[in-house]
């Protein structure tokens, strides 16, 4: 029989080792009884034998041998003159075996059923990377760095599959270097133009709860439980952890000896801090913790509109807030609460002191949201604040918190 050269095509199906030998099988005969069914009008009384070893494949035609003038279906039956041309001892009411030349099909119907089997592996291929990383979404991986672009990075896994890291998944610290093998974890996948994308992230919250469950045996072992993680990557996480077993210390038991545990986390996601709370389902205990380093005085909790007034000493209102004010961000996020911050006033200080309110004729609006967000709800929380401490900590330009530090201070004056 002459070859049609399917090598090439059926050592990309050995290559895609996902891809099982019956599927590989069965895809092969429908192409082939597709071109059966084009040419003969029906497959039933043909068979398609597949050698995937060799790369090749036979096509046999079964037809029952009749009397001459009897041939009503030519597909499924051939006349007693016909039948012994091939082979001079056949019967009548025998079956007889007859191998179809492939090139009977015509070239172009050759090189089509090439085409559509070259479609069928691709098609194949993709719906085996999807299952596979769908199966995967959230679970860590490592991968190289195979390109390095402005907007995002391309990795291979170890069997070669592409993996995609977009800017916004990326710690903002993190440099990658072509050729270095780095970890992530797998986001989502994504179909673009019928073609999977394994999007990855190492700022999703379940980057940390893998790296953590690595270096923590008692999260792997099911006697600490992570709760809830939030994290602004590259600045600052919290997680929240409960154990299940007395005698263990959540806490400790991720913090480790001397931090030897959560040292190595925080260099992966390149100092990132990380502040490890006990859980508890007491919100009022759980903002106090959630709001770590910073020590709160009291808090007023209404649990219907999940809001939280948290009054601190004035030298906790900037740990409480944190830079930038991630840290109370966090803190919301991790307890579901709208948390306000405000500073606690001191003995006799209230008659000298005056709302930020007071001054909404003077001042925008929300350049006093903005005061306020940082905890400055007061005249003098403001001026106790320099203005490079103003700067840092609020989005406000040098020459406004210059004027607003000129009227509160005018304001005093006048009193």
């Amino acid at each position: 029989m002459a070859s049609i050269n399917l090598v090439d095509a059926f050592q990309e199906f050995k290559d895609a080792e996902n891809i099982d030998r019956p599927t590989m099988m069965k895809v092969v005969e429908d192409v082939f009884k597709t071109l059966l069914r084009k040419k003969y009008g029906a497959d039933d009384n043909f068979d398609v034998i597949v050698n995937a070893d060799k790369g090749d494949l036979e096509i046999f035609r079964r037809r029952m041998i009749v009397e001459d003038g009897e041939v009503n279906d030519p597909n499924a039956e051939i006349a007693y003159t016909e039948a012994i041309k091939i082979e001079p001892d056949f019967e009548v009411g025998e079956e007889l075996y007859e191998e179809v030349d492939i090139l009977d099909f015509g070239r172009r119907a050759i090189l089509a059923a090439k085409q559509t089997l070259a479609s069928r592996i691709s098609d194949l291929k993709k719906n085996v990377l999807v299952k596979k990383y769908s199966d995967r979404i959230g679970e860590l991986v490592s991968a190289e760095v195979h390109q390095v672009w402005k907007k995002e990075v391309l990795l291979m896994d170890d069997e070669g599959n592409e993996l995609l890291m977009p800017k916004s998944e990326q710690i903002p610290q993190d440099f990658f270097k072509k050729g270095e093998s780095i970890r992530c974890v797998v986001k989502r996948v994504d179909l673009k133009n019928n073609n999977p994308v394994i999007i990855v992230s190492r700022t999703s919250p379940e980057f940390l709860a893998n790296l953590l469950e690595i270096e923590v045996p008692e999260i792997a072992d099911g006697l600490i439980s992570i709760k809830k993680i939030v994290r602004e990557p590259g600045e600052r996480a919290k997680v929240a952890v409960e154990s299940f077993d007395d005698r263990i210390d959540p806490v400790g038991a991720c913090v480790g000896m001397k931090g030897s545990r959560i040292h190595g986390i925080v260099r992966e996601l390149k100092n990132e801090n990380i502040d490890v709370i006990n859980y508890t389902s007491n919100i009022q205990l759980l903002i106090q913790r959630s709001l770590t380093p910073a020590k709160i005085s009291y808090m007023n909790i209404n649990n219907e509109d999940k809001q939280a007034d948290v009054y601190l000493k004035a030298d906790q209102v900037s740990l409480a807030i944190g830079r930038r004010g991630v840290n109370i961000k966090l803190a919301c996020e991790l307890t579901g609460y709208e948390i306000d911050v405000y500073r606690e006033a001191e003995e006799g200080e209230e008659e000298f002191d005056i709302d930020i309110d007071e001054f909404g004729d003077e001042i925008d609006q929300w350049i006093i949201d903005e005061l306020k967000r940082v905890g400055c709800d007061t005249a003098r929380s403001v001026l106790a604040l320099s203005e490079a401490e103003l700067e840092r900590r609020t989005d406000l330009e040098k020459e406004t918190i210059s004027d607003i530090r000129r009227i509160l201070k005018e304001e005093f004056e006048k009193e």
